[in-house]
């Protein structure tokens, strides 16, 4: 069996002949690696699963109703887009300790109407049941098998026929056609392409787990991510309670859904209404805070936007934003600055969503520049009022999609008062207990709240 040494750049999986300091495909420095490639390989491995192909007409094919299999879990089954498709491979990825294992064993464990076959290269079996027991859920259709070589996991998959596979993780696992160690380039992509293939000709759906990098991306090749049907992000700060799981890629659903949940000794709970835990519940008056109204996917969530501003004590004033992107944060300054002639470039500027979400929904624009203001005048924005716009270099107040689903979240949770924009009254049908204010300019709006205010 003839052998060759190539080089493998482990960020995009680039080969070259020789040693390069600079990957030419992705850039980045340091990055390649010797590995033992073979030249050939054993006619009995290399037999596909695959049948052959037939050409059909696109008008001759019949279309089928697509069903999905129930998660046994809302949150879950909402990102997925509605269940999981019989066939489809999943590959969640999170960091270190965010719950990911603890995520797909409670679903496994949940799932008692259908045999789940969970396999671990990280854990030993015993490991798995502790965890189970603390989770406290029972199903007796649930199989264990500790392996990392892909022919024994594809092998037993056939053998057993489960109703789901779930792989944790995708890094640990080695091929026996390659030398090179697991969680390489052409480990990662041998393993991957057998488990592909292995689900799309038995039906079964699968869920991979894997690694991040130190940047937030999934380890291994970028071409991981292209061949599975969904990529799921599991992410969360480990100083709150709070995970987030959303979809950066799904052909069989919507990218824009997220789930919440709340880790527990216990596990995962599911957090239904959001907004009302990510909202503080303090009875004073507190400047720098305001409440926006964002979407994600279907779910209108109200977040609470914390800012503090202060003089700049070093020449060099600082911005920091967590949750908010830090360059929209620039920009909203830079209009407040042209727009209300407030001195910002000389003042530090703190950003904070609380609850340790993310978002990038542009309607908290609103939101953000008054809590900036609330805290530059030091007064308090009223608690039952909430915002929801989207601000343009102008200093215009843009729509915002979904409006009638932020109206509708913000009467729920008790908000007397809501500033959109003005372009959104066309689109408002129906009538509702909330008082909307429809501003155009951000003038308006520090008119409307803080003269009045001074004035009292």
């Amino acid at each position: 069996m003839k052998q060759k040494s190539i080089y493998i750049c482990q960020n995009c999986g680039y080969q070259s002949s020789k040693w390069l300091g600079k990957c030419p495909e992705c850039g980045n420095w340091n990055t390649f690696s010797e590995e033992i490639q073979e030249k050939t390989i054993a006619a009995s491995q290399a037999k596909s699963f695959k049948k052959a192909a037939i050409i059909q007409k696109l008008s001759e094919i019949k279309s089928k109703i697509l069903e999905r299999i129930d998660m046994q879990s809302t949150e879950l089954n909402r990102v997925l887009g509605g269940g999981l498709v019989p066939g489809s491979v999943v590959l969640i990825g999170g960091e270190p300790g965010i719950g990911k294992s603890t995520l797909l064993l409670q679903t496994a464990l949940k799932m008692n109407k259908q045999k789940v076959l969970y396999i671990s290269g990280e854990e030993s079996a015993e490991q798995i049941n502790l965890r189970a027991q603390r989770i406290d859920f029972e199903n007796e259709n649930l199989y264990l098998l500790t392996e990392t070589i892909v022919e024994n996991i594809v092998f037993q998959t056939k053998e057993n026929n489960p109703d789901l596979l779930i792989i944790d993780s995708v890094q640990t696992l080695q091929s026996e056609k390659l030398e090179s160690a697991p969680g390489t380039v052409s480990q990662i992509r041998e393993c991957s392409n057998a488990i592909i293939e292995m689900a799309k000709t038995l039906n079964i759906p699968v869920f991979l787990v894997g690694h991040i990098t130190k940047d937030g991306s999934i380890a291994g090749p970028k071409v991981l991510e292209h061949m599975v049907d969904t990529v799921l992000q599991f992410e969360g700060d480990q100083h709150y309670m709070f995970r987030v799981l959303r979809a950066l890629k799904n052909r069989f659903g919507s990218t824009s859904e997220m789930a919440i949940f709340e880790m527990q000794s216990s596990g995962l709970r599911e957090i239904n209404n959001p907004s009302e835990l990510l909202l503080s519940m303090h009875n004073e008056d507190l400047s720098g805070i305001s409440v926006t109204s964002v979407v994600e996917g279907a779910r209108p969530i109200m977040l609470e936007v914390q800012a503090l501003v202060s003089t700049a004590a070093y020449g060099t004033p600082q911005r920091a934003s967590i949750g908010f992107d830090h360059k929209r944060l620039n920009m909203l300054l830079a209009v407040l600055e042209k727009k209300l002639h407030i001195r910002m470039s000389q003042k530090d500027v703190f950003l904070n969503i609380a609850g340790g979400l993310k978002i990038d929904d542009p309607a908290a624009d609103l939101s953000v520049i008054s809590s900036i203001l609330s805290s530059e005048l030091d007064m308090a924005i009223d608690k039952q009022i909430c915002f929801a716009g989207e601000i343009g270099l102008s200093g215009e107040i843009r729509p915002v999609p979904k409006v009638e689903l932020r109206l509708s979240e913000a009467e729920k949770l008790g908000f007397k008062e809501i500033f959109i924009s003005a372009y959104n009254q066309k689109k408002i049908v129906g009538h509702y207990q909330i008082t909307i204010h429809y501003v155009s300019k951000v003038e308006e709006v520090f008119r409307r709240i803080f003269n009045q205010r001074s004035k009292e």
